[in-house]
């Protein structure tokens, strides 16, 4: 592979269970195949460590968001694709880490995975929008708050169910496009349990 810089963040943005951390650890299998040196960034990793302090209330949504935006920041300038998942179902706060990465001079890519509201509860594999159903969870984003979908995500995927394989297609397609990846032909990783889709 040449030496090209292909530092950036490549954003994942959608409603809890949409399929956005499942796609981008599929996208980053795909990056480390093909020797563009990613790492991916979710609830599971930032919320044990770097934002363990926060809770869930609009302003710790928010501080959440803009640290790890500034982390993502640190790894795309390291020349690594930084690939986050995270609901950040406000556009504000999506706008701040976009214009965070401007202001430095990287690339940053907001990804909609579209997948539908009656989708993602019918999956519901931890129990969350049953629980917010019930009153149990107070202000889950798509019941008892509002997700603010991007009004021009650099692309969208999940929308009419597309397998998965599919969505790295596209999204590998984009960042060939973009000069992140090197112009080759991008297949997605093998699935061991069927052909999930988003």
């Amino acid at each position: 592979m040449d030496s090209a810089f292909r530092g950036c963040t490549v954003w994942f943005t959608g409603l809890s269970g949409s399929g956005k951390t499942t796609l981008s650890f599929a996208l980053e299998a795909e990056l480390v195949k093909r020797g563009v040196p990613a790492y991916g960034l979710d609830g599971d990793n930032c919320r044990t460590g770097l934002c363990k302090d926060l809770g869930f209330s609009k302003e710790d949504r928010a501080e959440n968001i803009r640290r790890v935006g500034e982390a993502s920041k640190l790894f795309a300038d390291g020349g690594i694709v930084s690939l986050c998942s995270f609901i950040s179902p406000a556009a504000a706060s999506r706008a701040i880490v976009r214009d965070t990465h401007k202001a430095s001079d990287l690339p940053f890519y907001e990804i909609h995975v579209a997948t539908p509201l009656s989708v993602c509860e019918a999956r519901d594999v931890k129990g969350l929008y049953k629980k917010a159903r019930a009153g149990i969870i107070k202000g889950f984003t798509g019941v008892g708050s509002v997700y603010e979908e991007p009004a021009n995500a650099d692309v969208t995927v999940g929308a009419n169910g597309e397998p998965i394989e599919k969505c790295v297609e596209m999204l590998c397609d984009f960042l060939e496009a973009q000069g992140v990846l090197p112009e080759k032909g991008c297949s997605a990783p093998a699935q061991k349990r069927g052909k999930p889709s988003l």
